[in-house]
């Protein structure tokens, strides 16, 4: 039987086509393999393709067919986890974001559909202080919440000290990669990389092969806003990577932190700056966070049954509430991909469940049982 794995992938190799025509592709198309048998004049009338660029995808389709079954040679002999969009464990988060890669390559354990999922940036030239504030929120966080997933890119500076402190914490921890999993970059971080497997993971967009260009982490920095309920910039000059991270958050809807710093400071100008324009709201502290997300520590412990034993045995028959007793929390895209119910006609059911008790709304579109 044919991998149906290599149409996908290969529609990430094909000339001119990124992520957003990738997805248009698909949508148009139903699947892969559909884009690859098709004729130019029939490419030529997906939206956003037009002439030149149904001429690129006929005329790469066989190299990237090709470059697809070598790649998965690769990911099947290190045991690399591939996730495609249509996948139901695919992060629903970044799922939602309009630019969210077709397949990604992950190497790992941690849960990226984690209940709380905090991406933490900033300079590369970090200061004591920069190092000191993100040691401390993650130290904070751990107690808080000792399944919360940190995110962020291996960098050197900020992101390299969020990775070290999760580890020494206990928090699972995530590095997304701007090059392929057949290497680290910084060759220095390899240690910590490999400690990140056992309680973490690597992730990247780039297939093995791929150099760790500039370019590339600039792409990278969609996934690190896009995994996450929230974006935190430590440590930032009035230019770098972690305030385009921030930038794409922002863009996103998802909220944006920022650590203040003393005026002057070169690398306090960016957080100031993100402050000042209201793009990202003024943190001190672990709590601030938990109080701007609404993430209530007393979920932890363990709640009242009164509310619960109110609706046992009035409880409606839904396939909604099924789902989610089933699931234990789903998010609506989710919810609606099991069911088969669009998106617009399950909100005002969520709703009215909500408004009744049955259920209850988490951060980023999720829904819990509330019975």
């Amino acid at each position: 039987m044919e991998d149906k794995r290599k149409y996908l992938l290969g529609l990430t190799f094909l000339k001119s086509v990124g992520d957003i025509l990738a997805r248009q592709l698909m949508q148009y198309f139903g699947e892969a393999e559909k884009v690859f048998t098709a004729k130019q004049q029939t490419l030529e009338k997906v939206p956003g393709i037009g002439e030149l660029k149904a001429a690129a995808i006929i005329e790469s389709k066989k190299e990237a067919l090709e470059r697809a079954e070598k790649e998965l040679v690769f990911v099947d002999k290190n045991k690399i986890k591939f996730f495609a969009i249509a996948d139901e464990d695919y992060p629903y988060r970044l799922r939602e974001c309009p630019d969210a890669p077709l397949v990604f390559y992950y190497r790992g354990e941690a849960n990226l559909n984690a209940q709380r999922i905090l991406s933490i940036v900033g300079t590369r030239s970090a200061t004591d202080y920069g190092k000191q504030r993100t040691t401390e929120l993650v130290k904070e966080l751990s107690k808080l919440f000792p399944d919360m997933l940190i995110i962020s890119g291996l960098a050197y500076g900020i992101d390299v000290c969020a990775h070290r402190s999760a580890v020494k914490f206990g928090l699972p921890t995530v590095g997304v990669l701007g090059h392929g999993l057949d290497r680290i970059y910084p060759a220095a971080h390899r240690k910590t990389a490999v400690d990140m497997l056992n309680n973490g993971g690597l992730l990247t967009d780039f297939p093995s092969e791929t150099n760790p260009d500039r370019e590339n982490f600039l792409q990278r920095n969609r996934l690190i806003a896009g995994l996450a309920d929230a974006t935190i910039v430590v440590e930032s000059a009035e230019r770098g990577g972690a305030l385009v991270t921030a930038d794409i958050a922002f863009s996103y809807g998802r909220d944006v932190f920022a650590f203040p710093g003393r005026v002057g400071d070169a690398f306090s100008e960016g957080c100031n700056r993100l402050i000042q324009t209201n793009k990202a709201g003024l943190i001190t502290s672990a709590q601030d966070v938990v109080k701007a997300m609404n993430w209530d520590v007393a979920e932890k412990t363990t709640a009242p049954r009164q509310s619960a034993l109110l609706f046992e045995k009035e409880r409606p028959k839904s396939p909604i509430l099924d789902a989610i007793a089933e699931k234990g929390q789903l998010h609506i895209d989710e919810l609606s991909a099991l069911l088969g119910i669009p998106v617009h006609l399950l909100s005002p059911q969520l709703f009215e469940l909500e408004l009744t008790g049955y259920i209850k709304t988490l951060p980023g579109g999720v829904y819990k049982p509330n019975f």
